[in-house]
């Protein structure tokens, strides 16, 4: 057998190709990425079309965040009308627009005239103006203007979030007229779950599920089965409260409204799951200080991002570290002070953490306000005492054994109460006052919280033991 054979016989024919993409991990089979990768390389058309095409978006988008850049490209390129464009709206900001950057605006405003108007709007929102401009240029005229509305709205609000397609009837039809228009009408969205009512100017009057429709006779009138709409959301609602809304009222799908009350669009549960998955991780990322990045970012990117919290880190340290100076007296005399402050502070950071990583969950979600927030606090400061107590006795025997001093174990059991109930302190109400200024308390908490129990920890565990030992400030 030649090497030509050889390399031939490695590709797997069809029937060979399982057609689970993902391992028992959950990650994309080595074997397959091998594989795509080998067709890639070949140009092998055919194969990409039956295994790659084929995908549903979501794993077309994890197979292109696995392969290499240049792979990612290059199939693009092959698979040309084939590639969904929906994939893109799966993968990380980096890698579509790396990929979007490679692709000629006309093959991009092509693919987006297939494209329900949410997603495309996703897509054009990161192009640079320019580009933005030349390929909304390109499209029909309608559809031109639908976009260029969604643009308009806010970043995160609804109105970028949600579909330009619905279905809209006037009162006056029947149900019979409906069915009709939704059968014969070739524009309509290719889902949907519902119908609205609006009047000649397009203002929300009501809307009627599918369900109701197929149940009522032909000749009854619209406007004699609808709902009234109940939770319309306007569109420059910012899209975080827009999922709070569907989470509350158990909604599908809702109407989408301008200052006017005139239907705009629709917002569908598929997009709110993604906003409710984007708004958790954006919690996450800001509570540890890194902003939006993203793991396809690049070294520079990374840094960048998060230089200005780890600056603002290190100006807390020195104050901590100006705490500690004040009792250098201290320290040298009873050495085992330098050893265990670093327990003190660390269980209050921890604490600390705890809390506020409850409270800024707690305040995104509505669910603490005005309301509780009183008991909830009250709360927080029991636990923040029998954490105190039950710690601080604990650590305060093993130091007490450790270094056969009773008055040390005394000592920082007293330090622990006091530094753990700050930190518990400390976690729920930064993140309430920085609401009530105005602040995101998912972003800087954080340092304020380390910083509180930092200083409390050292100045609680130093001046105790300082006034204990009768040791001078300083001398």
């Amino acid at each position: 057998m030649t090497d030509n054979e050889d390399d031939i016989r490695i590709r797997p024919t069809p029937e060979e190709v399982h057609e689970d993409i993902y391992g028992d991990d959950g990650s994309i089979r080595l074997d397959f990425l091998a594989i795509v990768g080998a067709a890639i390389a070949d140009r092998d058309l055919l194969f990409l079309r039956q295994h790659v095409a084929r995908l549903h978006e979501s794993e077309l988008g994890d197979l292109i965040e696995a392969i290499q850049p240049d792979q990612r490209i290059a199939l693009v390129r092959l698979l040309g009308d084939d590639f969904d464009m929906t994939a893109l709206t799966e993968v990380d900001e980096t890698i579509r627009l790396q990929i979007v950057g490679h692709l000629p605006n006309a093959q991009i405003a092509a693919a987006i005239g297939d494209l329900d108007s949410d997603d495309a709007v996703y897509i054009l929102e990161d192009l640079d103006q320019e580009d933005r401009d030349e390929i909304l240029e390109q499209l029909p005229f309608t559809e031109r203007v639908r976009l260029r509305r969604a643009l308009e709205y806010p970043e995160s609000s609804a109105g970028r979030r949600m579909q330009t397609e619905f279905v809209a009837v006037p009162p006056f039809w029947t149900v019979g007229q409906t069915i009709d228009y939704m059968r014969d009408e070739e524009g309509l969205p290719e889902s949907f779950t519902q119908i609205f009512v609006i009047d000649p100017t397009f203002k929300l009057l009501g809307v009627i599920d599918l369900d109701r429709i197929l149940r009522t006779k032909r000749q009854v009138k619209i406007e004699t089965i609808m709902r009234e709409t109940n939770h319309p959301i306007p569109a420059e609602m910012d899209q975080e409260e827009a999922a709070q809304l569907f989470e509350q009222y158990d909604l599908l799908s809702a109407a989408v409204v301008d200052e006017s009350g005139r239907l705009v669009g629709v917002l569908t549960i598929d997009d709110v799951v993604d906003v409710i998955q984007e708004e958790a991780e954006e919690d996450l990322m800001r509570l540890g200080g890194v902003g939006d990045e993203e793991l396809s970012d690049s070294v520079a990117e990374t840094s960048r991002s998060r230089v200005p919290w780890l600056a603002v880190n290190l100006f807390t340290a020195f104050v901590s570290a100006s705490v500690i100076s004040l009792f250098e007296a201290s320290i040298e005399q009873v050495v085992a002070l330098a050893i265990l402050m670093p327990i003190v502070a660390g269980m209050g950071g921890n604490a600390g953490s705890q809390t506020m990583t409850v409270t800024v969950r707690a305040l995104a979600t509505r669910d603490l306000d005005i309301h509780n927030a009183w008991r909830v606090v009250r709360r927080e400061a029991g636990v923040g005492l029998i954490n105190g107590v039950l710690f601080g006795c604990l650590v305060g025997t093993v130091a007490a054994i450790w270094f056969q001093n009773i008055h040390i174990g005394g000592l920082i059991t007293a330090a622990m109460l006091i530094n753990m109930f700050a930190a518990a302190m400390a976690g729920i109400t930064i993140p309430i006052l920085l609401v009530r200024a105005g602040a995101d308390p998912a972003v800087s908490s954080a340092v304020f919280v380390t910083a509180i129990t930092d200083t409390t920890g050292f100045f609680s565990f130093l001046g105790l033991a300082t006034w204990w030992f009768g040791i001078g400030i300083g001398s």
